[in-house]
């Protein structure tokens, strides 16, 4: 019987995180692991990596970069179960088990496959499914077995994965009703979208769009991403609106309360465009210093980060064996 709520958050291993996912996901989740009533359950997704990324290195380059991110930016490994989804084999054995129960109409309706077959229509292929894996088109019973195999009670997740949170409590009810009760039922903790902060280009900050600023960069570089953000043409000496300003909303998720009520003044008292950019861009550096300096030594440390993984997917296996020991019998695979 758990005592606490238990969280899970997966993190996707595509590449080293943007200060969007640091605003909306990582410092969120780092905060919520510190709370005593509950216990939080974080792991790298590197299998679901591979659905998109074919690199070998860069599928194992991303692991470690993700990795150094998360705890440079202030996760406490002892604190939580921190692992590779790819160190917990059960999560893939639950995954064929779930599998054999999901239906395939289920899986029809998922956002991304129904967005993979109509891109195919449109470019007027005669094959509907053209290009599409069956890692895309199971995505969502995997997924199902990361959060299932933990018994999490609450994820964390964005409106776009709301679905995919809705197909897994539909897979656990389906697997409790048929076997018995093995699974809770999860909720979704939908992403605040206030958390969502805008990219250079206006358009919600996503790798997808080459719209980010990476959290790393050096002071250097992020002066010159900062000043590529899109302004309307009011000039010095005109009073400026802040709430529809994508500088202002990026400052209010980097800047104090004090700081982010003098930019107010000074947006309606006119100042230029580019002092705002001169002063977003000294508060968003400060803040991001002691990440930065961090993640450099810990990135560094290769034996360090494999270390503190491998702890962690110890911890996740204790979990594991007994839910899936607990699978198994329930669907027949047991000894004689």
């Amino acid at each position: 019987m758990k005592d606490k709520k238990r969280i899970l958050t997966g993190v996707t291993t595509s590449g080293t995180p943007h200060i969007g996912n640091l605003v909306g996901a990582v410092l969120p989740a780092i905060e919520a692991s510190k709370s005593k009533d509950t216990d939080s359950f974080l792991f790298l997704a590197d299998y679901h990596s591979l659905i998109k990324n074919h690199e070998p290195e860069l599928t194992h380059s991303s692991s470690f970069e993700v990795a150094a991110t998360w705890l440079s930016c202030g996760l406490d490994p002892k604190k939580v179960t921190f692992y590779r989804q790819s160190d917990v084999p059960q999560i893939m054995e639950l995954a064929w088990v779930l599998g054999c129960l999901t239906a395939k109409g289920l899986l029809n309706r998922s956002h991304a496959y129904k967005a993979a077959v109509a891109n195919n229509d449109q470019e007027g292929s005669a094959d509907p499914d053209r290009g599409i894996t069956m890692g895309l088109f199971n995505y969502p019973i995997l997924m199902a077995a990361d959060i299932l195999m933990f018994n999490a009670d609450l994820v964390p997740v964005g409106n776009d994965q709301k679905q995919h949170l809705e197909m897994t409590r539909d897979i656990a009810n389906r697997f409790n009703h048929h076997y018995g009760k093995i699974f809770t039922i999860p909720e979704d903790q939908i992403s605040d979208e206030a958390g969502i902060i805008p990219g250079l280009d206006g358009r919600k900050m996503s790798k997808s769009y080459g719209n980010v600023i990476p959290i790393f960069t050096d002071t250097n570089n992020l002066s010159k991403l900062i000043k590529r953000i899109k302004t309307n043409s009011l000039e010095p000496g005109q009073p400026k609106e802040p709430s529809d300003c994508n500088l202002f909303k990026i400052l209010k998720a980097f800047g104090s309360s004090q700081e982010i009520e003098d930019m107010r003044r000074s947006y309606e008292e006119g100042l230029g465009w580019g002092k705002i950019k001169e002063v977003l861009i000294e508060i968003i550096d400060n803040r991001l210093r002691p990440f930065r300096e961090e993640y450099h030594r810990i990135i560094l440390d290769r034996h360090y980060l494999e270390i503190t993984l491998k702890e962690g997917a110890e911890k996740a296996r204790e979990v594991a064996a007994p839910v899936l020991r607990s699978v198994r019998g329930a669907v027949g695979i047991k000894g004689f």
